[in-house]
């Protein structure tokens, strides 16, 4: 059992940055591809990032390429969401997850969905004015 808790969300405007963390409890968080999720009012939750378990290979959807940044720290149990040049269009609440395979490797396309994830947490709300 994992348990995920994000922080550092907030109201900023367009062009600042922000950093989310995703603060994870239990052994296993380094065994985990993580991922960072958002979803804004009355559209779906959408993928933004992913890391793998070992820690070496990224994704990122095609709004986030070039702006935004993912990271872990396995000795913190901790992943990070570096977020910069941020437009209006960013804003949601943003959520990390873990996906509660065991140390897998999986094709890119694994990364981008949300039922791949076993663990959420609850979210943290970036609005971004303009």
């Amino acid at each position: 059992q994992v348990q995920l808790v994000e922080s550092g969300g907030g109201l900023v405007q367009a062009g600042d940055s922000l950093r989310l963390s995703c603060a994870a409890s239990g052994r296993t968080f380094s065994d985990y591809n993580m991922g960072w999720f958002r979803q804004a009012p009355g559209k779906e939750r959408e993928f933004v990032a992913a890391i793998r378990w070992s820690g070496g290979i990224t994704y990122f959807a095609d709004s986030a390429k070039g702006r935004f940044s993912i990271s872990r720290d396995n000795a913190k149990n901790t992943v990070y969401l570096q977020m910069n040049s941020l437009k209006a269009e960013d804003t949601a609440v943003y959520y990390c997850a873990a996906d509660g395979s065991k140390r897998s490797f999986y094709s890119s396309t694994y990364y981008y969905y949300p039922a791949n994830y076993k663990y959420w947490g609850q979210g943290t709300q970036v609005t971004v004015s303009s």
